[in-house]
């Protein structure tokens, strides 16, 4: 009996029959074990690479959102050049904090899940549907959280209806709440929050956001062994993002390193940083 050519190199019909506009969903019904929270893992403590701290700041056309390139295991240096903050879709981005694996399984996860949703429904998400979508991801890697794998994020975008950046923050339960102004998450966000608390307004530029963000970073950096300052020597700097009405944007090299290399000269002369007023 020849087969059907019409078959062949064909998926199955459950595959091809429109269905939920969730990725997620869809995953969960035909293959259940590559979501990465239903993976069985070793009875025990699992050691495993850990991201750090991510900031965020909004300022009147937009908000930057970046990150740290430290991983830590225990008290190792894993890696010295991890990538912390990756683009969700064009107008929205995520950093990581928490187990790095899993953490960048959820947002290519995540990244697939708005991109399903736009060609099934043939429109994108709201921003608040985004930070909807991400919440339940984090909710169902509670069992891993658990086992000491957990993944906090902080999520950001610009918001079409209210035409302004957001800022939304999770534990690791997947409770999602809205920042105002700026956040931080990760092992070093006490000291990156403290900073940016004394160097924020509400009028600043996109110029002034970044380099904020940057400063907030090198404080944490100064405090916090997990966090990784701007290595001039291997040429390794904070990973920069822009998100506006114009869509997400990374900074290159040469500009985070421009930043980065203005910052640290100016702490040769103030080593603990710029300096708010008092009144």
């Amino acid at each position: 009996m020849e087969a059907n050519p019409r078959s062949i190199g064909r998926l199955p019909a459950a595959f091809l029959t429109p269905g939920s506009s969730s990725f997620i969903d869809f995953l969960a019904d035909h293959s259940p074990e590559l979501i990465p929270g239903n993976r069985r893992l070793p009875e025990g403590i699992v050691e495993a690479p850990h991201g750090t701290t991510i900031v965020a700041a909004t300022f009147p056309g937009g908000v930057v959102l970046a990150g740290d390139r430290r991983a830590t295991m225990g008290n190792m240096i894993a890696q010295r050049d991890i990538e912390k903050v990756f683009p969700a879709d064009e107008y929205s981005a995520v950093g990581i904090a928490g187990t790095a694996g899993l953490a960048v399984e959820m947002v290519k996860l995540f990244q697939l899940e708005l991109e399903h949703f736009e060609k099934v429904e043939g429109a994108t998400l709201s921003l608040e549907g985004k930070a909807n979508r991400l919440s339940t991801m984090i909710r169902s890697n509670l069992g891993m959280a658990m086992q000491g794998l957990a993944v906090v994020p902080l999520f950001a975008g610009w918001d079409e209806g209210k035409e302004k950046g957001r800022i939304f923050s999770y534990d690791v339960t997947g409770g999602r709440s809205e920042e105002h102004g700026y956040a931080a998450t990760g092992s070093g966000s006490i000291f990156a929050r403290g900073s940016m608390k004394k160097l924020y307004r509400d009028d600043l530029t996109e110029q002034q956001a970044t380099t904020l963000v940057i400063q907030a970073l090198y404080d944490a950096a100064d405090d916090d062994s997990a966090t990784g300052g701007p290595d001039l020597a291997r040429r390794i700097f904070p990973i920069v993002t822009v998100i506006t009405e114009e869509g997400f944007r990374r900074l290159t090299e040469a500009e985070s390193a421009e930043l980065a290399r203005s910052i640290t000269e100016r702490r040769l002369e103030q080593p603990d940083g710029p300096r708010a007023a008092l009144l």
